[in-house]
């Protein structure tokens, strides 16, 4: 392409070792310059999404160590940080980074352009209570991790300086990069994208619940089995994590636990499921916008980005794609599912919903904005 005559570009993703919304939008960044060159530490092309096969992944001796997420936070420090620190990506003009810490201390040229797309501040560093290990931690352990949380934050906060333009995915995120890294530009705010070509509406009777999470301390998956438990409907649980064989332990009968499964299985799951959940305050949330990509209602926790992405119950079911519930409890949960199944929803107009968020428009709209940003600071 012409543009590679011009440019030198670098992609920096944080990981490769997963299937979430983070790697999706590295994937996108690589549809809106796929002459660019690909980097990250950690990649396990058997881990994460199918498409990155197709793509040279530039890494280093980081990626032997770090093949699961479990290695992957066990020796992020300092190894981690290490392995980030001797990318020299200092040959290229424009470098894109996609992540929450370790893509931002990649080395770069001084004159370079340098655009970090910043789901939110590193969650340890920043959002240490989010960690069940941390708040378990006591006595000269909890000494240990007050120490090393210190010092990811100040690493974090010195290369957070360091871009000069971020991307948001939400107003609250926004706020938490503003916070965290007092950014020299006003970021704009682009939503990440919802691959709508992948997943398609089934007409017919649904007889199951569904939830696609990690399965970690706080994506609350414990909530909601306790609350089927309780109400002994059909759920599907699709996941893993290091909660998996806890909550397997505390579930009931009528409660499937799933993993490892493909595209394809994973939106017909999707597709015939009665209602999609989504417990946890997410800092965006990709999976409910892919329950309406299918044609199916959310049932969330009203707080972060669904707020955002969902159009939440009032008065008018076939008005809208998601119903809310106020509090993390077994009895808020329970009655916005007994609510759910009082409620005729419109698929079609679900559907029409996540196409507005579809994964084309979200290429065309980074391509653009890093274009535009090179253009000015020639």
């Amino acid at each position: 392409m012409i543009i590679r005559n011009i440019l030198k570009i670098a992609i920096v993703q944080d990981e490769l070792i997963s299937k979430a919304g983070g790697e999706r939008v590295g994937l996108c960044y690589h549809y809106a310059f796929p002459e660019a060159d690909f980097y990250s530490i950690a990649y396990n092309p058997e881990g994460t999404f199918e498409e990155f096969k197709n793509i040279k992944i530039n890494t280093n001796w980081y990626s032997k160590i770090a093949q699961t997420q479990k290695k992957y936070q066990k020796y992020f420090f300092p190894l981690g940080i290490i392995a980030a620190r001797m990318l020299d990506l200092r040959d290229y003009d424009i470098v894109i980074q996609s992540g929450t810490h370790c893509s931002k201390y990649v080395k770069v040229n001084k004159k370079a352009l340098v655009i970090c797309y910043c789901y939110t501040p590193f969650r340890l560093a920043w959002n240490p209570d989010s960690y069940i290990a941390y708040l378990n931690s006591k006595g000269f352990s909890k000494l240990i991790f007050k120490i090393t949380v210190s010092i990811l934050k100040r690493i974090d906060a010195y290369f957070g300086k360091r871009p000069d333009f971020f991307n948001a995915m939400t107003i609250e995120t926004r706020q938490r990069l503003i916070d965290a890294y007092h950014p020299k530009n006003e970021i704009p705010i682009i939503p990440p994208p919802v691959n709508a070509s992948q997943y398609t509406v089934i007409n017919g009777e649904k007889d199951y619940y569904f939830i696609v999470s990690r399965l970690e301390f706080y994506k609350k998956v414990d909530l909601v089995v306790h609350a089927f438990n309780k109400l002994g409907k059909k759920l599907i649980v699709v996941g893993k994590g290091t909660q998996e064989e806890y909550l397997k332990s505390i579930a009931k009968e009528n409660i499937t636990f799933k993993k490892g499964l493909s595209g394809v299985e994973l939106a017909n799951l999707y597709a015939n499921c009665k209602g999609f959940l989504m417990p946890q305050h997410e800092d965006y949330g990709i999976t409910p916008l892919e329950a309406n990509a299918s044609g199916r209602p959310v049932i969330a926790y009203a707080r972060g980005g669904v707020l955002e992405t969902m159009i939440p119950y009032t008065t008018d079911a076939a008005k809208c794609t998601a119903v809310f519930f106020e509090q993390q409890t077994e009895e808020s949960l329970i009655n916005a599912i007994e609510k759910f199944e009082t409620l005729v929803f419109d698929s079609q107009f679900i559907r029409s919903h996540a196409e507005k968020f579809d994964e084309p428009l979200f290429v065309e709209k980074i391509r653009e904005f890093v274009l535009s940003k090179f253009n000015n600071k020639k």
